[in-house]
This record gives structure tokens, sequence and C-alpha cells, in this order.
């Protein structure tokens, strides 16, 4: 199975974690539209926060007409499917998800939907500080790492699970984006996870404009680190 299918699998211990940090995530971008979704599974089906969504994250309106207050089904499915046309000409390409797909509330789907925005929209930028030649021939995911690992080079972070376990690389990673901003992350109890992520990501969220997608509690239960976080 591929990693991106594996990842999504319905017994993966991420699918929790992916729905409420997606959730956060999407919540993040359409507030500054007045719009929120509290069910990931069904609040994207009638296609109009969605196409809110994808005009907030490309800077662009839809090209073509939708329907302001579909109330029957055959409506959100042209909605969904206006939405899909669009990311088909922002070259953004999906695999076996349709508009039916959404509108019925195939959750599998719908995380793999939300999960290729991050990609595109969050996490694919052209160039970071650090990257050699070579980065545009790596995945996200592993440029992401490179990046982390050029920010912490004294730190062993070689994942995004077992490395991030106790905290300390968190707080690692805020001081070096802003020296000084967490000095004594070193001295921090690695016994005590919680306690280091909670700083690190508050110090981020009220210095760095960083806003927390993934509660800390939830994240350290399932001994994991998100990699869009």
């Amino acid at each position: 199975m591929p990693a991106t299918e594996k990842d999504l699998a319905e017994d993966a211990p991420w699918k929790k974690i992916q729905q409420n940090t997606f959730t956060r995530w999407i919540n993040e971008h359409l507030k500054c539209v007045n719009k929120r979704i509290g069910d990931l599974q069904l609040d994207l089906g009638d296609g109009l926060r969605l196409i809110a969504l994808l005009e907030v994250l490309s800077h662009k309106k839809m090209s073509r007409k939708y329907h302001p207050r579909p109330n029957f089904r055959q409506m959100k499915l042209e909605n969904v499917s206006v939405a899909l046309e669009f990311l088909d000409k922002e070259n953004i390409k999906l695999v076996s998800i349709d508009s039916k797909a959404i509108v019925d509330g195939n959750l599998k789907l719908i995380l793999g939907l939300v999960w290729t925005l991050i990609l595109h929209y969050s996490i694919s930028m052209p160039v970071w500080e650090g990257e050699d030649e070579e980065a545009e021939s790596k995945t996200p995911k592993q440029r992401l790492l490179g990046w982390i690992q050029h920010k912490v080079p004294d730190l062993p972070i070689n994942n995004f699970s077992q490395d991030w376990r106790n905290g300390k690389a968190l707080g690692a990673l805020v001081d070096s984006c802003a020296p000084g901003l967490c000095p004594d992350w070193e001295t921090w109890d690695p016994v005590k996870p919680v306690e280091n992520a909670t700083e690190a990501m508050q110090l981020a969220d009220d210095w760095l404009g960083i806003p927390q997608m993934t509660a800390v509690t939830f994240a350290l239960r399932l001994n994991c680190i998100p990699p869009w976080k």
C-alpha cells in the first residue's frame, strides 16, 4: 500500500489526529471570510465551504457559477464539481476523489483531499533556507524534514514521530526561528512532554503568529507529531 494510502487508512492511528488537525487548518483559513466547519466529514458536503476555502487559499474566484443555497443533492454535487474542476485547472491532481465522495461524507477521501490542499498550499514552497539544488526532486515531507534538520542541527531529528515525543525538539525549533524566544529548551525535563510541547506551541502562537493546529495532549498520546504542524 502506498504511504499516502497507508497514512489515511481507516484503522491508522493518524485518523483522529488528522480530523482534528485538518479541521483546525481549514478553520484557520476560513475565519477571514467568517466561515467555519465543525464536522469535517459532513460540512464540506454542500460545496459552499469547500469553494470558500479554495478561494481563500488560491486568492482566486471560481470561474463557474454555483448554487448559493444548495437544498437538493444534485445542487450539492454540482457545487462540489465546481470546486474539483477548479483544482484541476490549478494542476492539483486528485486520485479517486469525486463530488459524490465529498457529498456522501467519505471521510477517508475527504482527508485525502484536505491533505492534498495542505501539501500544495502550505508545504510545497519554491525554496526554503538551507535547501540544496536537489530540493525540487524531493517530496514535501522530505523537504520539510530537511528544513527542520537545517534549523536544529544539534538535535537528531530524523522523523515526525519518536524524535518529537518529549517536546524538546519543538522548543529548539521555536528558538531557532526566533532566537531567545525559547532559550531554556535544553534544560526541559524530558519526562514532562506535555508541559514542554505546550510551552513551545504557545510561544509560537503568541509571538510568531503560528496557530496551534493540533492539541498537544492529543498528539503526544498518539506518540506522534503530525508532519503538517
